[in-house]
């Protein structure tokens, strides 16, 4: 099934597309993606003479330096995931469209998106791809299976429920006399700021939220083990605070295994490889990727397109300008791109993103370009855990209380729409000045419905093909069925309303 955003169809030759981008309309930008890059690039352009279409593949924004958050039960999903439409609402020259987006056709100028077996191809004179990326590891996909990543709602809520979980699975089998060391034992891979959040969220959740909780177990002696290949926690804040955020994480009571590279991972553990060459076993339910991340595969397409190398990551290399060798009308921009040794932070996404909306401006204006794009560092933040973070602001570093408020104002700042601050600083105050949780809801469905549905030849587009017309006629059978029934049942009801029945003792047959 083709859907298309203009009158032509999704089969249009190029010489169409190449029509319906004149007629006098205005300058259509499209921008893929709804991160931080989609969305800031998006309203960047609110007041220019354009129309623009955000593509993405969930109806939200995600705050994704928030999701740890989610996962350990501090925070609900849509206090860092706003719906894209509501945040856009009064823009009147925006609107988003729901999909995937599968190709760039740099010659035709459109993109191909896919939702549930539903494709739709929009045409461009301007482009913002803001794709962003998805977890690395590092060759090994089928980690997955029993490690998911965090780079997604999906992925927060499935392991929130596989943390507590654990817990309660540790709780059924202590009162039976069963081991529960791999149950009570969770596993970070990566230590970086993601990797050291999750564990420090862990290790105060196990000690100072459910200690009171269970009775058969000991919450306080779960273990919380942060593994990374690497020497040292942190590695891009730098070694003095490495080595600090390392103290920090013990002191809360992680095993911070470093120079340890994890090798495999099967559902009741993980093998780790050492500097000596010794292979170790950790056994273990719970495991969490927070390992490497890999640039969107649009990279890939638009690499072929334009011949623009990529670097391991899958990263592509842009111009000075953050546009593509050969084709100034596309940007990209955030995590999907090689340029200077940029970080895949949120700040490059979105000082991205604006330049990119304010070159389309100048463009229009026929002003002259701007000067290369350069990335202003406001710095790095990464929370331990309560009271207790480590900042990087130029030669600026500071670690405790004060580097937690200031983590606390940054994120209240970025956090999009009033009501989501307001929540987020209750949640907040609730889990760190007291002791409770209030997102702690998790289901089977939670955890095993990504597997379940990986299980699908062509994912969620299996469960809602159209029906065989064998099928379609055993449905209109038992909704006949099912509609007399319902008939019988309110007459019934009627009667006994009517007859006074109703709270009547019926004396037994004889």
């Amino acid at each position: 099934m083709t859907e298309t955003s203009t009158p032509e169809s999704a089969s249009a030759s190029a010489a169409t597309v190449e029509k319906a981008h004149g007629g006098g309309r205005r300058h259509q930008v499209v921008v893929i993606g709804s991160g931080f890059g989609g969305l800031f690039g998006t309203k960047a352009l609110k007041r220019s003479d354009v129309d623009v279409t955000m593509i993405a593949k969930t109806t939200h924004h995600l705050f994704q330096p928030l999701l740890y958050q989610v996962a350990t039960g501090i925070l609900s999903e849509g206090e860092i995931a706003p719906p894209t439409r509501e945040v856009l609402a009064r823009q009147k020259n925006a609107k988003v469209l729901l999909g995937e987006v599968t190709d760039i056709d740099l010659e035709a100028q459109t993109v191909t998106s896919h939702v549930l077996g539903r494709e739709t191809v929009t045409p461009y004179d301007s482009l913002i791809v803001a794709a962003g990326s998805s977890q690395s590891y590092f060759g090994n996909d089928g980690f997955a299976e029993y490690a998911p990543g965090m780079k997604s709602i999906d992925d927060a809520l499935e392991l929130r429920g596989r943390i507590f979980g654990a817990f309660e699975l540790a709780e059924l089998a202590a009162m039976r006399g069963e081991d529960v060391d791999a149950l009570l034992t969770f596993v970070v891979v990566g230590a970086g700021p993601t990797g050291v959040e999750m564990a420090g969220q862990i290790a105060e959740l196990s000690r100072r939220t459910l200690h009171r909780d269970f009775h058969a177990i000991n919450s306080r002696e779960a273990r919380v083990i942060l593994v990374d290949a690497a020497g040292q926690v942190l590695p891009p804040f730098g070694a003095e605070l490495g080595v600090k955020t390392k103290r920090a994480l013990e002191k809360l009571g992680v095993e911070v295994r470093l120079g340890a590279m994890v090798t495999d991972v099967d559902e009741g553990g993980l093998e780790l490889k050492l500097k000596d060459g010794t292979v170790e076993r950790i056994e273990s339910t719970t495991k969490i990727w927070a390992a490497g991340v890999q640039a969107n595969a649009l990279t890939k397409t638009l690499s072929e397109q334009t011949g623009a190398p990529l670097d391991r990551a899958g990263r592509i290399g842009v111009n000075p300008d953050l546009t593509l060798p050969g084709h100034p009308e596309v940007f990209v921009i955030g995590d999907m791109i090689d340029l200077d040794h940029l970080p895949g932070v949120a700040q490059v996404a979105i000082q991205g993103a604006k330049y990119a909306a304010k070159a389309i401006d100048r463009r229009l204006e026929g002003k002259p370009p701007q000067k290369p794009f350069k990335y202003f560092d406001k710095g790095s933040l990464a929370t331990i855990s309560r009271f207790r973070a480590v900042a990087l602001i130029g030669p600026l570093r500071l670690t405790g209380v004060l580097a937690w408020f200031l983590w606390l104002g940054v994120h209240i700042l970025y956090l999009t729409g009033f009501k989501n601050r307001v929540s987020a600083v209750l949640h907040w105050a609730v889990s760190f000045v007291g002791r409770g949780r209030q997102e702690r809801t998790a289901t089977e469905q939670q955890i095993f419905g990504r597997l379940a549905m990986n299980r699908l030849d062509h994912g969620a587009a299996d469960l809602v093909s159209g029906p065989t017309p064998e099928q379609t006629a055993e449905i209109q059978r038992r909704q006949e069925a099912r509609r007399a029934e319902l008939e019988a049942i309110a007459v019934e009801e009627a009667r006994l309303t009517d007859a006074g029945e109703r709270g009547v003792k019926v004396e037994a047959d004889a």
